[in-house]
């Protein structure tokens, strides 16, 4: 069964593990693609909000009922433990993502985890590089919108730090390396934003030169 291009793209995303935690799980889609195709023995389905919460229960009913399956009302990693083996955080900002992995009580590093932030990507790939994660893919895909898409897992404990370049951690390094058509679609999008932004009227002098070195920057990725 497919719930939309952007659901199915997280959901094969995601890899067999023993415990499952979807946090700000709305529906509960992917909570149910893990549990219905065995690839997790046990999940944590979470919501700040009551609404999108009980609409999970109901979809998850079954699993519910036979303790496979654990509603927690709350935000971010509030009631899910250290040890869960993959994590997946989709549909909200990059800078809330990063509040919730640094939380001072409830935050951590997941051992795998799935990220899909709606912007500020540049910020968490930089948290995540400085802070214990391991980035093993980083892609743009397209599904009425733009979304990007960050896979990874903990560093080990003697395992070097990853070292990206500016433009690898502001774009992605596998958007750079494999140029995937939503980024270049995006890119150009954004190129042809910045050229009507430049054409108003009393644009401030700062925000001109601003406008033109996010646009050579753009250029000179698609150029690479």
């Amino acid at each position: 069964m497919s719930y939309g291009k952007r659901i199915d793209t997280l959901c094969s995303l995601l890899e067999k593990t023993h415990t499952f935690a979807d946090i700000g799980c709305d529906h509960g889609y992917c909570t149910l693609y893990m549990l219905e195709n065995g690839l997790c023995r046990r999940a944590i389905f979470s919501d700040i909000s009551k609404g999108s919460l009980q609409k999970a229960q109901t979809l998850l009913a079954r699993f519910v009922d036979e303790g496979r399956a654990i509603g927690v009302l709350g935000d971010g990693f509030y009631g899910v433990p250290k040890s869960v083996g993959e994590v997946l955080i989709a549909g909200m900002g990059g800078g809330e993502m990063i509040s919730i992995l640094s939380h001072p009580r409830y935050g951590f590093m997941p051992e795998k985890f799935v990220l899909q932030p709606m912007h500020d990507s540049e910020k968490l790939r930089k948290y995540l590089l400085e802070n214990g994660g391991y980035i093993t893919r980083d892609f743009t895909f397209e599904d009425g919108k733009y979304y990007d898409v960050i896979v990874g897992r903990k560093r080990g404990e003697n395992e070097e730090r990853q070292s990206y370049t500016p433009l690898e951690t502001e774009f992605g390094r596998e958007n750079l390396a494999l140029k995937p058509k939503a980024f270049i679609d995006r890119t150009k999008k954004l190129l042809n934003d910045i050229e009507k932004y430049l054409l108003t009227e009393n644009l401030q002098q700062s925000s001109r030169e601003e406008l033109l070195k996010r646009k050579e920057r753009l250029e000179g990725v698609l150029s690479l």
